[in-house]
């Protein structure tokens, strides 16, 4: 499954447990709050001023999907 940035942060995270570690070195340190279960990647990215598509390019590395 290719990560996409229309994703939930929970679902991603639900998923594979391992992607946590990448959402917190980019700064998007919520994975666990109840607002990642509804808001999607790029949402999550635009509200911590974070480059979407870096961040979507590192999950997919660390799920070993390409980008």
């Amino acid at each position: 499954m290719t990560i996409s940035k229309d994703m939930t942060i929970g679902q991603v995270v639900e998923k594979h447990p391992e992607t946590v570690s990448v959402f917190m070195k980019h700064g998007l340190g919520c994975v666990g709050c109840a607002i990642a279960r509804f808001e999607n990647i790029a949402q999550g990215a635009r509200a911590h001023g974070i480059d979407v598509d870096a961040l979507i390019a590192d999950l997919n590395e660390e799920v070993g999907e390409p980008a």
